[in-house]
């Protein structure tokens, strides 16, 4: 039993999934439940319960599943022991964030703790906010920076910052040329949302809502960029994260719509399970974001 066997297991029990765990392992189906198979024989006993839909512990696996955490836990505390000896921060990091977080903010982060920190290795997986959350959940992700709101007892989650969202439309809209615009105005519009899962389509449906506005058309992408090209196309009007669309309106490509009720502000969140392992390296890459949402706060 060594400890790489031990993480295989680990992860095979938390994915619940051989071929999962093989991505995330960036290991082959096959190799990933040979380790299995040898860890059973050399425990003489069967630590899941196979089927076409799910793996599920066995009591052995139970058992082992709790001593291996803490066996690997253990063995990553000592490490970053000793490396901070050296005066050295080490280990790695499997960061998510959404869309908007993960390209328009998170790479600044990433630039200025990547450079005094270069022995932690940082993998990202960016998607919309449901797929962050996921993530964080079945252990794939150590943190998440999420866009919008999310509740399951088994994270915890820590407003660092807040959004601005604004109404844009192409320059050329009768909206964007007007002083101050009423909700109602808004009503019979073609909207260019983005998918559902989206922390950003959460905010549009939620103020749509709010102010029962009648939709003439909708438009649905999967991309914020996609949906800033459509607006400023002429397509119709969205709503996006100031940081999305800095440049835009810099440029002239697009125009805010100047909505008469106030500004529409959201949370960007920090997400970890509760249970998760802490390392050095996970401390200090919070601390360095919370300084950068300290310095960008609305």
């Amino acid at each position: 039993m060594n400890a790489e066997t031990l993480q295989i297991f680990v992860t095979v029990a938390e994915q619940k999934n051989f071929s999962r765990a093989a991505k995330l392992l960036h290991l082959s189906q096959p190799g990933v439940s040979l380790h299995i198979r040898n860890l059973e024989q050399e425990l003489d006993a069967k630590l899941f319960h196979r089927s076409p839909q799910q793996v599920k512990l066995t009591e052995a696996g139970g058992l082992l599943y709790e001593r291996a955490k803490r066996i690997l836990s253990l063995m990553e505390e000592a490490r970053e022991s000793i490396h901070s000896l050296q005066g050295e921060v080490t280990g790695s990091l499997k960061l998510g964030a959404s869309f908007t977080i993960g390209e328009y903010l998170l790479p600044r982060v990433l630039a200025e703790f990547a450079a005094p920190h270069p022995r932690v290795d940082i993998e990202v997986t960016i998607g919309n906010t449901g797929e962050i959350v996921q993530g964080v959940r079945d252990n794939a992700l150590d943190l998440g920076w999420i866009e919008g709101e999310t509740a399951y007892p088994e994270l915890t989650v820590e407003p660092v910052m807040q959004d601005d969202m604004i109404l844009i439309a192409s320059p050329d809209h009768p909206l964007a040329l007007e002083r101050s615009v009423p909700p109602e105005r808004l009503n019979d519009q073609v909207w260019v949302l983005r998918e559902l899962g989206s922390g950003t389509r959460a905010v549009s449906d939620r103020f749509i809502g709010s102010y029962d506005l009648r939709m003439q058309r909708t438009f649905v992408l999967n991309s914020s960029q996609g949906v800033k090209e459509a607006v400023a196309a002429g397509l119709g009007i969205a709503m996006l994260s100031r940081w999305t669309v800095r440049k835009e309106l810099e440029s002239g490509d697009v125009s805010r719509i100047p909505l008469s009720c106030g500004r529409i502000l959201r949370d960007f969140a920090l997400i970890q399970r509760k249970d998760a392992a802490d390392s050095l390296a996970k401390r200090k890459f919070i601390q360095y974001l919370m300084a950068f949402a300290a310095e960008h706060t609305i």
